[in-house]
């Protein structure tokens, strides 16, 4: 036995089964955002990056204390 037939990985040897159809975008070109949505989103943006995110207080108990 060679040391390529060891390390095939068989998950790999069969073909991806096709995408769903519900993946495939049917229809036209979505509008593009007026001048007025791209700022909105600019500074929305903005603002999310500058902003710390929040953290969950932990818990002041394990979870097997708890029970």
């Amino acid at each position: 036995m060679s040391s390529t037939d060891r390390d095939v990985d068989h998950a790999l040897a069969y073909p991806e089964p096709p995408a769903s159809p519900l993946w495939h975008h049917h229809g036209g070109k979505s509008r593009p955002l007026t001048p007025a949505q791209q700022r909105r989103n600019r500074e929305l943006l903005d603002i999310a990056q500058r902003t710390p995110r929040p953290r969950s207080p932990r818990p002041t108990q394990t979870l097997a204390e708890a029970n």
